[in-house]
């Protein structure tokens, strides 16, 4: 969406990825449990073939004026001298005690998984939902002038979702998380007999994470919720849409239903969630988050690049010098 108006660049699109050992970790099943490898790099594989977009997998086959990313959990090293847009892709988990470890020990941030997001300080601009997470990333320790409140493109018109053929309405949507998958505590029999009390009666569906193993999620809900509908694919925001109630954990899926007007049941607190809200733009976001990426390809360089970058540039240049 964001390349749409930026016609008159050449733009490239890549899968998630890693270089030293967790780039080596990727070609092995054992991280396809994450965005990395498995289903999810598949899928982007897939959809940057059918929607004909120009493949650099691994980004290496040219170096770039600009890179926009949707994660800084991990900066390859082939991007760090490149000018680097972070773009926000959703909710980040809570500031749990593994955040605090890995932000005061300096311990590689994805152990923390999303709760990190934004502390690698390694880019130059950082596209923000909304005031409030503006306010939650300064809270964590990210300069406020690299902040640029945009708007979120997959969250930024909501309304949009009230049109579909989805064929329930006004049902209990429980939607599950893979926190098993990714080697997270849940009780998950703990989470559908909740999904039970707040239904109370009424219709429920259950709609499975993507990366969440169908066979013993099915069987549990089977088991504890009989009578219970369930999806393992289709389209989350159109269910939340036609929904009364959503019952999630940590999902991103709360801020649609709330942006819809929905009952949100979630572990962050609700008031927390309005505060964050993303901005509901019509769908302007990739626009606005294009025009800071014109603003950036414009600059020599921002006055305000992080000490790390400039140490590493420099490094880059006395290592060549000296060769």
């Amino acid at each position: 969406k964001i390349s749409m108006h930026l016609s008159d660049y050449n733009c490239w699109f890549s899968p998630y990825y890693s270089d030293g050992i967790i780039g080596l970790f990727a070609k092995t099943p054992v991280l396809n449990f994450s965005i990395l490898g498995g289903q999810f790099r598949h899928k982007t594989e897939e959809y940057i073939v059918s929607n004909n977009l120009k493949p650099d997998i691994g980004g290496t086959e040219r170096n770039y004026e600009l890179v926009i990313t949707c994660s800084d959990l991990i900066i390859p090293r082939n991007i760090l001298y490149s000018k680097i847009i972070l773009v926000q892709e959703g909710m980040t988990d809570p500031e749990n005690i593994l955040y605090h470890i890995v932000k005061k020990l300096k311990l590689p941030r994805w152990l923390a998984s999303t709760s990190t997001t934004g502390l690698s300080h390694n880019y130059d601009y950082f596209c923000v939902a909304s005031e409030g997470f503006k306010d939650l990333f300064i809270h964590k320790g990210i300069d406020v002038r690299k902040i640029i409140v945009t708007g979120m493109p997959n969250f930024d018109n909501c309304v949009q979702f009230l049109n579909n053929d989805f064929p329930y309405k006004d049902y209990v949507l429980a939607a599950t998380s893979d926190s098993r998958e990714t080697y997270k505590i849940e009780n998950r029999k703990k989470f559908i007999m909740k999904v039970n009390r707040i239904a109370n009666g009424r219709q429920i569906i259950f709609k499975l994470h993507p990366n969440e193993l169908v066979e013993r999620a099915t069987e549990e809900i089977n088991k504890y919720s009989p009578g219970a509908t369930i999806y393992s694919k289709g389209n989350t925001d159109h269910m939340i849409a036609n929904c009364s109630s959503l019952v999630t954990r940590y999902s991103s899926c709360a801020l649609v239903g709330l942006a819809l007007g929905k009952e949100v049941y979630s572990e962050f607190s609700i008031e927390e969630l309005k505060r964050l809200l993303p901005i509901q733009n019509g769908g302007k976001s990739a626009y606005n988050i294009s025009q800071t990426a014109r603003l950036l390809l414009s600059e020599a360089v921002p006055e305000y690049v992080s000490f790390s970058k400039l140490s590493r540039t420099y490094k880059k240049v006395r290592f060549a010098r000296v060769k």
